[in-house]
């Protein structure tokens, strides 16, 4: 390890950091906005689950560069590209997530509180919804560390994200580049899930207090 390049290429790395944070997490948060409304149809039409699952399964199937080549006709090479491709592979983490912690709701949950008069809209917003956010954010952690390390892939076609360590560490048989990569992604990735964790300790605080 040449421990002094780090210093000296501070700038470059906080850059490449930022950038992979920005590929890594936004088509995660795109993913849950986009999993939540479809799987709310799904749990409430269990018909529709099926094929929008193995649609999903199918596009998860390709491979991360194969899908960003497929991409570029359609959207060059830019961060577009990337964001579209993970968004597609978060989705098909988040939305059975979605599913199933709408579907472990128990029944008598649902009874007491349309018996309290709450509406479909109403119930789903303040009964189900919550308890069902433990499950969603399982989801969404493991999409947002697998996004934090798919991004890397990105530098392939031009897209830049910590994998420039990688390739130009490579390139130049220069291992100093290739674990400072490395290292800042699993940070990246524990920073994200720890934060994540705590969002959903605060948005289900009796989970806490029963712990």
């Amino acid at each position: 390890m040449t421990w002094s390049w780090i210093p000296q290429n501070g700038a470059l790395i906080w850059q490449l950091t930022r950038e992979n944070l920005y590929l890594g997490v936004v088509p995660a948060l795109i993913g849950l906005v986009i999993s939540l409304p479809v799987g709310i149809l799904a749990a409430r039409w269990r018909w529709f689950y099926p094929p929008m699952l193995a649609l999903f399964n199918i596009l998860y199937a390709i491979p991360s560069l194969a899908l960003f080549i497929a991409l570029i006709p359609a959207f060059g090479l830019t961060d577009t590209t990337v964001i579209i491709a993970l968004t597609i592979f978060s989705l098909c983490v988040i939305l059975p997530n979605v599913v199933a912690g709408l579907r472990q709701v128990p029944a008598s949950v649902k009874q007491a509180a349309t018996a309290m008069g709450y509406g479909p809209v109403r119930r789903l917003a303040t009964v189900e919804l919550p308890l069902a956010v433990p499950v969603i954010f399982a989801g969404l952690r493991i999409a947002v560390v697998a996004g934090i390390s798919l991004a890397s892939i990105g530098q392939l076609i031009g897209v830049s994200s910590l994998g420039y360590l990688f390739i130009d560490g490579l390139q130049r048989s220069f291992p100093t580049e290739i674990w400072v990569g490395v290292v800042l992604i699993v940070v990246l990735a524990l920073a994200c899930d720890l934060i994540l964790v705590a969002i959903r300790r605060v948005l289900t605080p009796w989970t806490a207090a029963r712990s």
